[in-house]
């Protein structure tokens, strides 16, 4: 009884950071600066700000030793983190969130093809076929982007956010540290707005733009991240990965019915592929995972 309703409270802490994670796009449609620079400066501060106060809450004070002990794999870690903030502000200001969303849910696919390459990990079958399909899903959408060159870049920029959160994935496992994925995430915010600070300078935002973009660094972001932590310890890999898919699915519709913006027949119908492929894989992967029993405890 104790294992389903922790079960069931994973499912719920997962579905809402999913529903956090997908209101990015029409968050950042709802600021007047264009400077992603500073987009990034505002949204890493307040989610930096967030996870701090968190941290200080849960640990006191020793809140110090608990975000040094991450090390170097930890700053490593969060390096990657920061990157990807950069990546996702600078797609989404150039190429539609559909684009976006649906270009950066290959993470999956991406931390599959980095634990071969660099941790000997085997690959099933269907995640190999799965993966093919989707190429043929970003193949469309990059077709319909040749027309313009905005669009091009912001949808290559979106294909980097995967191979930065995978190779995060890959770096901490290879080190073999364990490390507290909620400090990882202040170090990430951290990053960022020490980077993005003297390029984003003088700042501009007006309040209505500091305030959207507070909402974006607490709830969108930072909420997103700690509920995910909570889930994690209470569901499947699996698991974690389709409710993910909320992100994808819902952004885009968030943006469409909030401000009309609609992607291309093309793109929409490459965006169909990949997140169908996903879908399929994990859909396989959770099946395969029911029919094998788990290994009995000696």
């Amino acid at each position: 009884m104790i294992e389903r309703t922790n079960r069931l409270r994973g499912l719920v802490l997962m579905t809402m950071a999913g529903l956090c994670w997908s209101s990015s796009g029409i968050l950042v449609r709802s600021v007047t600066i264009t400077n992603a620079w500073e987009i990034v400066f505002w949204r890493a501060l307040f989610m930096a700000l967030f996870i701090g106060a968190f941290l200080f809450v849960r640990y006191g004070n020793r809140v110090i030793s608990y975000i040094t002990a991450v090390g170097v794999p930890g700053v490593v870690a969060g390096a990657f983190l920061a990157s990807s903030f950069f990546l996702f502000i600078l797609s989404v200001m150039r190429t539609t969130v559909a684009n976006s969303l649906f270009l950066m849910s290959t993470t999956p696919f991406v931390a599959a093809l980095f634990g071969w390459l660099f941790l000997n990990e085997q690959v099933p079958r269907r995640t190999v076929i799965a993966m093919t399909a989707s190429l043929v899903g970003i193949a469309l959408m990059f077709a319909d982007a040749l027309g313009s060159s905005g669009a091009l870049i912001g949808n290559l920029f979106a294909c980097c956010v995967p191979v930065t959160f995978a190779a995060n994935v890959i770096i901490v496992r290879k080190m073999g540290a364990s490390i507290d994925m909620v400090p990882t995430v202040l170090l990430g915010g951290a990053i960022a707005v020490v980077i993005a600070l003297p390029v984003a300078w003088p700042l501009t935002a007006s309040w209505h733009d500091v305030g959207v973009l507070a909402v974006m660094g607490v709830v969108q972001l930072g909420m997103g991240c700690l509920l995910m932590t909570l889930a994690a310890p209470h569901l499947s890999a699996v698991e974690i990965g389709l409710l993910s898919l909320l992100e994808t699915i819902l952004g885009p519709v968030w943006v469409w019915l909030g401000i009309g913006e609609r992607p291309t027949d093309s793109a929409l119908l490459g965006g169909m592929v990949v997140l169908s492929s996903l879908v399929v894989n994990q859909l396989a992967g959770l099946r395969y995972a029911r029919l094998v029993p788990s290994p009995v405890s000696r």
